[in-house]
C-alpha cells in the first residue's frame, strides 16, 4: 500500500489500487453476500467521487487505501467473536440490523448466527436450493431460533431473506 501510495503516477496507481480492491471483492462475495456488497459500495462511491472531480487521484487513492484497511480489519472479526468464516459470514447477515446489533450485541448474535448456521447445514439437501418445501422449512427454523433470542420482530423477515441469500451463496459447501 505505501509504494502505490507514493507512486509518482497517481492514476497508474489509482487503477493498480482499483482492480486489487475489485478482486477482493469478488472473493468475498463467494463467501459473505453483505460485506462484499458493503465494500463494493465504498468503492463504487469513492471512485464515483474520483470520476466527478470532487476529489483528487492522491484523496481517491487515500480513500481506497482507508477501505483496504477496513477489509483487513474485517477479517479479524471472526477471531474476536470466536466465529468461522462460515459462522461469520451469517453473522453480518443478521448484524446487518443496527437495531438488533444495539438490542442483542455482538456476542448474542454471535450465538444467534452458530445456531443458525448450523440449523442450516443440518438440513441443506442435495438441491435445497429449488425445492421450496426445503427452504420453507429453513425460513421456519431461522424465525424460530430468531424468536428464541428475541431478535427484534421488525427486522426478523429482512434477516431472514439475508441468511437464506447467505445460505444459497455458500450452497456448494453446505
Amino acid at each position: 500500500m505505501e509504494e502505490i501510495k507514493h507512486m509518482p503516477r497517481k492514476n497508474l496507481a489509482l487503477e493498480l489500487l482499483k482492480k486489487i480492491l475489485n478482486d477482493e471483492i469478488k472473493i468475498r462475495t463467494r463467501k459473505n453476500l453483505i460485506q462484499s456488497k458493503k465494500f463494493s459500495e465504498m468503492l463504487g462511491n469513492a471512485i464515483k467521487k474520483y470520476l466527478n472531480n470532487l476529489i483528487t487521484a492522491a484523496q481517491v487513492i487515500e480513500e481506497l487505501i482507508r477501505l483496504a484497511k477496513d477489509i483487513r480489519t474485517s477479517d479479524k472479526r471472526g477471531e474476536e467473536l470466536n466465529l468461522r468464516e462460515d459462522e461469520l459470514a451469517f453473522y453480518d447477515a443478521l448484524a446487518n440490523n443496527k437495531s438488533a446489533k444495539d438490542v442483542l450485541g455482538d456476542k448474542q448474535l454471535a450465538v444467534i448466527a452458530i445456531e443458525v448456521f448450523k440449523s442450516i447445514e443440518g438440513n441443506a439437501t442435495l438441491d435445497w436450493t429449488l425445492k421450496e418445501s426445503v427452504r420453507a422449512r429453513l425460513r421456519r427454523d431461522v424465525k424460530r431460533i430468531l424468536n428464541k433470542y428475541g431478535y427484534p420482530p421488525d427486522m426478523q423477515l429482512l434477516a431472514t431473506e439475508n441468511v437464506l441469500k447467505q445460505a444459497e451463496l455458500m450452497a456448494e459447501n453446505l
